[in-house]
């Protein structure tokens, strides 16, 4: 069964609940959850997704996430995202939204950090490999693999948001 999610609007304020086939194939605004996972050492979760899954299968990540359900906030469904893709518990930090219009169609991109052991069970349903890379390695990576739409833009506004922080 499609999952349900809150169709939002430019304000991402709920509308409704539809399904997210509809609204990826509508092109209706609705919330997705991502998380940039570090390690102690500051190096970065990188994944390679599933070639199983029908949303940009085997293509590789800069974060970890899924789609808002509904009723739940970014934090939660990060968090769920976490739990079910890398068997991590916790609520990671959000620290921005932006509408995404990168991927199969426009959403409200809830960009989180998490600091994540570096022993991380993954579910081979969804994640076919991980590892950690450096950010200079990830720069390079971003380069010569092949990307999911948003990983890009995401990470690149993480870089922006972190710098203006420190």
């Amino acid at each position: 069964m499609d999952e349900l999610v809150e169709r939002v609007d430019r304000q991402d304020r709920v509308l409704g609940v539809v399904t997210r086939r509809q609204a990826i194939r509508e092109g209706w605004l609705h919330r997705i959850a991502s998380t940039v996972c570090r390690d102690e050492r500051g190096r970065f979760l990188v994944h390679r997704r599933s070639e199983q899954l029908s949303r940009f299968p085997g293509l590789y990540e800069v974060m970890v996430g899924g789609a808002v359900g509904v009723g739940e906030s970014y934090e939660q469904a990060a968090g769920r995202e976490l739990a079910e893709e890398l068997g991590i518990r916790g609520l990671p930090r959000l620290l921005f939204t932006f509408i995404n219009r990168s991927g199969l169609s426009p959403h409200w991109l809830g960009v989180h950090e998490a600091v994540v052991p570096d022993a991380v069970t993954r579910d081979p349903d969804e994640v076919a490999w991980h590892g950690w890379l450096t950010e200079p390695e990830l720069h390079s990576a971003l380069l010569e693999w092949r990307f999911t739409p948003d990983s890009h833009e995401a990470f690149n506004r993480y870089l922006v948001f972190r710098t203006a922080q420190s």
